[in-house]
């Protein structure tokens, strides 16, 4: 079936050209690539070969060569460009495969869109493979790199930006979910902590009742852990995790007071807290999203 992916940009033809087609930009944007050189041609009329390169991770690349098999202006007024790939790397899943890129005009903005396929090494091991994960992870990457490319010509977002934002992001967001997660985990679910047991029965909690409450607020924060990583680009996960951190510290404040001088404090945990949600907050606007791109054909577009 291969890969389609498509998006609408906003951008002069001439610029989301010169942004896909000269290497030096390509690569800032796509994700899949860490290297593209163009190779010298040997006529005019020879098709143009390229070299590109795949961080795998631990310094490792994977290295491959390719060829434009042409480019076409469409009746349409749109342009197209089709292009085969191949690596005699060992380490490549990929053996060889080809592809297209669309560009189509609209009066909202051109559609930009490719399709590409692939044939895999290894055999029904390296098949298997490439159908559970490597050509879910490929279709992912594709449309990330899409929507940063559709950020650096719609809003000027420069793709280093894109993806340092990204990176904050996560570390923010995975670190606001292990944090309720341990609150609700260790000290109210497996065995509820005496200060924890002290700040419920200060509440005015009856000592009958006093393991029921401890083990629904741990069950909230672990809902609420949960909620962080399943609403990944929603607001509303971090604005809550902002809520109730100012609410949880003011209620201590009132109801246990002895407890803000402490060496562990709900003073310093509540404030780093508030600062991962604020800061998760503040790169939330302008982040590549794989959700914004189409992946499935609609009619008259392939």
């Amino acid at each position: 079936m291969g890969i389609y992916v498509e998006i609408l940009i906003r951008a002069p033809m001439e610029t989301l050209w010169a942004h896909t087609q000269t290497p030096g930009l390509h690569e800032r944007w796509d994700l899949r690539f860490s290297r593209i050189d163009y190779l010298p041609r040997e006529s005019e009329t020879a098709p143009q070969r390229f070299r590109y390169a795949t961080r795998i991770g631990f310094g490792l690349e994977v290295a491959g060569e390719g060829e434009s098999l042409g480019e076409r202006d469409l009746a349409s007024g749109g342009r197209s460009s089709a292009l085969k790939f191949s690596s005699a790397d060992s380490r490549s899943l990929i053996r060889d495969g080809a592809g297209y890129w669309k560009y189509i005009p609209t009066a909202e903005g051109i559609i930009f869109l490719t399709w590409y396929d692939y044939r895999t090494r290894f055999g029904a091991l390296g098949a298997l493979l490439d159908r559970l994960s490597f050509q879910p992870l490929m279709g992912w990457a594709t449309a990330w790199s899409f929507d940063r490319l559709r950020l650096w010509l719609e809003d000027g977002v420069d793709p280093a930006q894109a993806m340092r934002q990204t990176i904050v992001h996560g570390v923010a967001r995975v670190g606001l979910a292990l944090i309720f997660a341990y609150h609700g985990l260790v000290p109210k679910l497996l065995g509820p902590h005496a200060d924890e047991i002290a700040m419920v029965r200060d509440a005015g909690i009856a000592a009958e009742s006093t393991w029921a409450v401890l083990a629904l607020l741990g069950i909230a924060e672990l809902l609420l852990a949960l909620c962080l990583l399943m609403f990944w680009r929603r607001r509303w996960p971090s604005l809550l995790c902002l809520g109730l951190i100012v609410l949880a510290t003011i209620g201590v404040a009132l109801i246990s007071p002895r407890y803000l001088g402490a060496a562990f404090n709900p003073v310093s945990l509540n404030v780093a807290i508030g600062y991962l949600s604020v800061i998760d907050l503040t790169v939330l606007s302008s982040l590549p999203s794989a959700a914004r791109c189409r992946r499935r054909p609609a009619s008259g577009t392939t």
